[in-house]
Parts: C-alpha cells; sequence; structure tokens
C-alpha cells in the first residue's frame, strides 16, 4: 500500500522546514552579533588604555597580519563543526601541503608567476586529499572524526618531516614572498588578508545561502533525519572535510608566502587554535548552529587580545587564560541555549 501523498516530502522542503532561518540571518549567525560587540568592548577598552600605540594603521595592519593564516584553517573548521565532527589534522596539512608546495616549486624552479601557481595547486591538491582521507574514514568506515584526524594529524606531520629530513625548506621563490607575503593592495591592506577575508566570505556566502550549506546545517543537527530526506550524508561529510583539507593546503601556501620558510615546527598549535576561534565565535561542538561571520570575530578576539596585552605591558601569558575563560563561557551558553530550545 503506498503511503498517502502529503506524507511524502521532497528533500528541500524537509530541509526548508528544518532550517526556517532566512539566508541573510545564516550569515550573520544567532550569537554573531554579541560576539562582535565583545570585540568591539576589546578594541574599545585597548584603544582607550594606550590610545597612541594601539589605534593606528600600523597596529591594526599587524593584528590583521596575525589573524589571517588562522581564518583560513578556521573558516574549513567551521563547516566541520557545524556537522558535528572536529578536524585536528588541520594544522599539520598545513605543513604538510606546504612542504609539497615547498617542493613543487624547486621542481619547476623559477621565481616567476607560472612557479608560484604551481605551489598553490599543489598545496591545494594536498590538502584536499587529507580531507578526503578524513572524509572517507569517517563517513564509510563509521570512525569518529576524533580518532581519525587525530590519526592524520601524526600521519601528515611524520609524512612532512620524512620528505624533508626534519629541516625546513627555505628555497621559496621571491615573488611570492615580496607579491603575497609582505605585498598590500593600494599600499595599505596586506594581501595575505585581502586573500583570508575574500575566502571567509565566498566560504560565508556559500554556508548561507546554496544548497551545499544547508545540507551541511542538515546533517549537524541530526545526520538521519537529514539521510531520510534524500541527502547523501556519507557523500555530504567527504565533501565537507575536503573544503577544510582544502584550506588547510591554502594556509599552507600563504605560511610559505609569509615566513618563506615550511616552518614545520612553528603549528603544533593551530588545530586547537582554529576550533577555539570557531567555538568562541559561536558555532556548536554539538552542531547545526554556526556562521562564518562568528568565526571571524572568534579569530580575531584572541589576536586583538594578544596585541593589546603586549602593548599595554601586559605578559602575554594572560591571553591564554583569557582566551581559555572565553571559551568555557562560550560553551556554556551553547548548552543553556540547547536546553532552552529543548
Amino acid at each position: 500500500m503506498s503511503a498517502p501523498a502529503e506524507s511524502i516530502a521532497a528533500p528541500d522542503d524537509d530541509l526548508d522546514g528544518a532550517q526556517q532561518q532566512p539566508w541573510w540571518a545564516k550569515l550573520v549567525g544567532g550569537s554573531s552579533i554579541w560576539i562582535g560587540l565583545i570585540l568591539v568592548g576589546l578594541i574599545a577598552a585597548f584603544a582607550i588604555v594606550e590610545p597612541s600605540s594601539f589605534v593606528s594603521i600600523a597596529n591594526a595592519r599587524n593584528i590583521s597580519t596575525d589573524a589571517a593564516i588562522l581564518l583560513v584553517l578556521a573558516t574549513g573548521q567551521t563547516f566541520v563543526i557545524i556537522t558535528a565532527g572536529i578536524d585536528l589534522s588541520v594544522g599539520s596539512v598545513l605543513v604538510f601541503a606546504g612542504v609539497m608546495s615547498a617542493k613543487a616549486m624547486d621542481w619547476v624552479g623559477g621565481d616567476g608567476t607560472g612557479t608560484i601557481v604551481v605551489g598553490l595547486i599543489s598545496a591545494l591538491f594536498f590538502g584536499g586529499v587529507w580531507g578526503w582521507v578524513n572524509g572517507f574514514l569517517i563517513a564509510k568506515a563509521n570512525i569518529t572524526p576524533l580518532i581519525v584526524t587525530l590519526g592524520t594529524f601524526g600521519m601528515a606531520l611524520g609524512a612532512a618531516l620524512v620528505i624533508t629530513g626534519g629541516i625546513d625548506e627555505r628555497e621559496i621563490p621571491y615573488d611570492l614572498i615580496d607579491t603575497v607575503g609582505t605585498g598590500r593592495l593600494f599600499g595599505e591592506v596586506p594581501w595575505l588578508v585581502v586573500i583570508a577575508l575574500v575566502v571567509a566570505a565566498l566560504f560565508g556566502v556559500l554556508l548561507a545561502k546554496t544548497r551545499f550549506g544547508r545540507f551541511t546545517y542538515a546533517v549537524g543537527s541530526n545526520a538521519e533525519a537529514a539521510r531520510r530526506a534524500g541527502i547523501g550524508v556519507d557523500r555530504h561529510l567527504i565533501k565537507v572535510y575536503m573544503v577544510a583539507g582544502t584550506l588547510a593546503g591554502l594556509a599552507g601556501w600563504l605560511s610559505l608566502a609569509r615566513f618563506g620558510t615550511t616552518t614545520i615546527g612553528g603549528h603544533s598549535t593551530d588545530n586547537l587554535q582554529s576550533i577555539t576561534a570557531v567555538v568562541i565565535g559561536g558555532t556548536s561542538l554539538f552542531g547545526g548552529i554556526g556562521s562564518i561571520l562568528g568565526t571571524v570575530f572568534g579569530v580575531f578576539i584572541p589576536a586583538v587580545l594578544q596585541n593589546g596585552f603586549v602593548i599595554t605591558g601586559v605578559q602575554p601569558f594572560w591571553q591564554q587564560i583569557a582566551v581559555g575563560a572565553v571559551l568555557i563561557a562560550a560553551v556554556y551558553l551553547d548548552q543553556l541555549r540547547r536546553s532552552r530550545n529543548r
């Protein structure tokens, strides 16, 4: 006997019922306004204490440059956490992609645009491959994201060390360093910052306004319901982790441009920093809630704290305490919100 017609909902209709928010509300995020106000409050406080040092174009440039690479990582991490997953491997994937990018540019030789493009393609490709490995093991082998990405965290970093013999690659094209690494748009805005903000904007719209974004929220809200609505949950999870891996590869290329070396030992905490930024930005660790704009604020709060503490003469170690307190408060507020919704 066939089911009544009204009981059979098309996948898009079912998702529309599950996701009542308009696209612009997803772009902004429910708690992004409050997170943004906290960031504004921090900026105002440091501006009052040290107006001559903190309030300057040069200092704003320093803060945004420090935050740029982490913002690219955190953008991919946002997609993963919205699906109720986690990616501990992004820092190691950044290192591996940077190593492979440096090797590819060294193999091509020269110092022109073609060499730089080869390096970028290599970084994106190898980052995406690690993302595919993560997604495949999580979706198809049914291994928890924590274990899979913890394993690939060690594998990617170990592979980078094997390839380089533990020695940083320093033969980076000067044009890459001079343009992307230290160059500025209109002589003022660092290209690193421009690229990071463009990435955040593009993926923010992707998350808020496209079917891919709606599927991401649906999988994080209730994977089984999403599967019954006709979404290929396994396939979508693989795509989400590939997004995170590819953006980690881009971050590896940007790191080469900024530092002129692979900095193998300099990214051991990038995974935790990206997760912290995403959670501070209002994305729920339980999935289904989050926005890229919130992540942008979450990236800049620790950067402003660190910079402000240094300028005001406060030991920068206090920044870790402050960020930790904000992180715990963000998770606690998320739990209260979930309890109230129930």
